[in-house]
């Protein structure tokens, strides 16, 4: 590795599995010192295998951030990154969306943006420099209508993401905020959910697709090399921008096949 993260202090929330956990391993080997905030206890592994700082933290909560925070700052001297991983999904068409799915959903994908945004601020200011990357999805780029709770939160993500982004810009502050909208990602969450579509009595359109090697599910590394690079000095003009990171789904329609080895585009 470069070494691109080299000093620097990383908090990666939800990193416990998939996108967070592929994260928490890239931006620790890129040289960062890594804070696995985390409700699920499997992120203490995480921590330990790349010699991070496990805490046990709860996004939707305003008061954990604050003692996050100070607790990073008082052990860790600084902060300077912050990815905002944390999310839940359900599945539901905007006629079938439960409040209950719905509160959920806003609370960990949306609240845990804001707060940890709000609390993470005044720290990378007093640092000097800072980066806040935020996971969307591409769900509320094509407008998903399968996990519809899910794709108004992650739109309300990126709305918060340039609002941060230009409140940083116009009081001078060095710190960026951008978002990354992954497609399917080969991951626990996204493993689960044709059944928990199925149990729904819903099926996305693509969803056939994966299963017969059409529009192939990325890698967590894919997006994680993304957030790195957003997260170093060398992204340093770069603020207020999505980031979509889905092999052309997003701008095609119907199935992409996959390239195989040899054979031309």
């Amino acid at each position: 590795m470069s070494g691109r993260l080299a000093g620097k202090v990383a908090i990666v929330k939800g990193g416990a599995m998939g996108l967070g956990e592929a994260n928490c391993r890239l931006t620790a080997a890129e040289g960062a010192r890594v804070v696995v905030a985390e409700i699920d206890p499997q992120g203490e592994e995480v921590a330990r295998a790349i010699g991070g700082l496990f805490v046990r933290h709860d996004v939707t909560d305003e008061a954990a951030w604050v003692d996050l925070v100070a607790r990073v700052e008082r052990e860790l001297g600084a902060l300077h990154v912050l990815v905002n991983n944390a999310g839940v999904v359900a599945p539901g068409t905007p006629e079938a969306v439960s409040a209950d799915d719905l509160r959920r959903i806003l609370a960990v994908s949306l609240e845990g943006v804001v707060w940890g945004t709000k609390h993470a601020l005044p720290s990378m200011r007093r640092a000097g420099s800072g980066s806040i990357i935020n996971m969307a999805s591409i769900a509320s780029v094509t407008g998903e209508p399968y996990v519809a709770a899910y794709a108004a939160a992650k739109g309300a993500v990126e709305a918060s993401t340039r609002a941060t982004a230009v409140y940083c810009a116009q009081r001078g502050d060095p710190i960026r905020a951008n978002s990354v909208y992954p497609a399917g990602i080969d991951t626990p969450v996204v493993r689960s959910m044709g059944a928990a579509l199925a149990r729904a009595g819903s099926r996305p359109l693509a969803q056939s697709d994966h299963a017969a090697g059409r529009n192939p599910l990325g890698r967590p590394e894919d997006v994680a090399h993304r957030a790195v690079c957003l997260a170093s000095d060398r992204s340093a003009f770069v603020s207020g921008r999505r980031f979509v990171i889905d092999r052309t789904a997003s701008i095609t329609q119907g199935a992409v096949p996959p390239v195989r080895p040899g054979e031309a585009p």
